[in-house]
């Protein structure tokens, strides 16, 4: 009886083992299908972009260009938010993934115009609108270089706004120390491991001798560099600092360098 049951036993084994097998073989392949299918669609995206200084400028109404979409709101905190469809395709997909892991991700800003742009820009510069370390930039820097200068530690100029592209998004929180612990903690290193997989960066990475210029840290924002990409290298060979007007203390452009400290002033691997 006993060497009866041990070839069965032992073919019991051997048949768990090969379906196990094949298990884990079907999911690398399907993952492997996802990722070949995800940069075939970058890839057409980055192919896609139509490249001009209006757009790259954000001097255009996102709720009426082809090429976005209205982010709804299982996506989104609030309506009326715009980002292009390619990224916003991509995004979803990175949401679905960050779920089965027991992340989720949350849109707080994405596409903003010029004028969207101008008006977060000036309520800064004239006081109205306090900047997050509390000060009020009007009476705090009267000189308009330093005034710039500080309120570009986290806002960007009109005209100079990855946010015009419709690749950049933030997510969640707008605060760095957030992102230090609990759930924020949780979310950005997820992010950090993951978010390359859908074409995602972090573009404003921490400031030192590789990224000496530039907006400080954010961990909130994320870029589709598949477009992003090809947006900066536009950037890089026909934007100018003379380009940047139209918005109070826009005489400071040319003077800082807004074009290659702030535009171009992003983290290497976003490049």
């Amino acid at each position: 009886m006993i060497k009866v049951l041990i070839p069965i036993l032992m073919f019991g084994l051997w048949s768990a083992s090969c379906s196990d097998t094949g298990s884990s073989s079907h999911k690398l392949n399907e993952q492997k299908s996802q990722a070949k299918a995800r940069t075939a669609a970058q890839t057409e995206a980055a192919e896609q972009v139509d490249l001009d200084l209006d757009y790259l400028m954000g001097h255009f109404d996102p709720a009426q260009h082809a090429d976005f979409a209205k982010i709804s709101s299982p996506y989104a905190d609030r309506a009326d938010m715009y980002m292009r469809k390619d990224a916003y395709e991509a995004f979803k997909s990175m949401h679905a993934a960050a779920l089965k892991e027991g992340i989720s991700l949350k849109i707080i800003s994405a596409a903003r115009n010029f004028d969207a742009q101008k008006g977060i820009w000036e309520a800064k510069w004239n006081g109205s609108r306090i900047l997050s370390n509390g000060e009020n930039a009007a009476k705090a820097y009267p000189l308009a270089k330093n005034r710039a200068i500080k309120i570009m530690e986290y806002s960007a100029m009109p005209g100079a706004s990855r946010h015009h592209w419709g690749t950049d998004i933030d997510l969640n929180n707008l605060s760095d120390k957030w992102f230090l612990q609990g759930d924020g903690q949780k979310i950005y290193a997820w992010l950090v491991k993951n978010a390359g997989n859908f074409g995602f960066c972090q573009p404003y990475s921490v400031k030192n001798a590789e990224r000496p210029h530039g907006y400080n840290e954010e961990k909130w924002h994320w870029s589709y560099m598949p477009v992003s990409n090809k947006l900066t290298t536009f950037a890089r060979n026909y934007m100018k600092d003379k380009l940047i007007t139209g918005f109070s203390g826009a005489e400071t452009a040319v003077e800082i360098g807004v074009v290659e400290k702030y535009v171009l002033g992003i983290n290497q691997q976003c490049q």
